[in-house]
């Protein structure tokens, strides 16, 4: 596997760096030496996160922590990621390593999701407006996303709240 650290607001030390590598061996079996692992460090007032993101022959696995320390915030993005592929084990058999899941043994008993149930369709308008007027809207309806059309580029795009209170834009890459 191919590790990059990146530190933001602070620049992470050799243990860390160390640290990182050992942990991340744990899930190298389940991706092999062609996957990329980019783990990104910051270093905010009253705690520290670390993101984990993990390409892995076009599939993406993300975790992000936060703790009051760097190696706890690390630890608990490990086990996050690891938590994720356990509970999508079956599906996810097909697109990793063969023989990545023989034997593994988890810390704890996570239960599989078995079937993907979707309980509700609903279309939707989609009409050109700003990036703003669309997360205006997204707050006035109290979602989580709001799906539209960026009128700057006239791509459907999505905005959608992110865990440390600010905002995300998702837009179409151009192949």
């Amino acid at each position: 596997m191919n590790i990059t650290i990146i530190g933001r607001k602070c620049s992470p030390r050799e243990s860390f760096k160390e640290r990182a590598d050992k942990k991340l061996s744990k899930i190298d079996r389940f991706f092999g030496a062609e996957a990329d692992a980019k783990i990104t460090a910051t270093v905010e007032k009253s705690f520290q996160s670390v993101e984990i993101t993990v390409n892995n022959d076009g599939m993406i696995f993300r975790a992000q922590e936060r703790a009051e320390n760097m190696n706890d915030a690390l630890d608990k993005c490990v086990d996050t990621l690891i938590r994720q592929i356990r509970k999508n084990k079956t599906r996810l058999e097909k697109r990793l390593r063969s023989g990545a899941f023989d034997n593994f043994q988890g810390e704890e008993d996570v239960p599989e999701e078995k079937d993907f149930e979707i309980i509700r369709t609903k279309s939707v308008a989609i009409k050109p407006q700003s990036v703003e007027e669309a997360i205006l809207q997204m707050n006035m309806l109290d979602h989580e996303f709001y799906l539209f059309t960026n009128s700057a580029t006239d791509l459907i795009s999505l905005v959608y709240k992110r865990k440390d209170g600010g905002y995300g834009l998702l837009e179409p890459a151009a192949e």
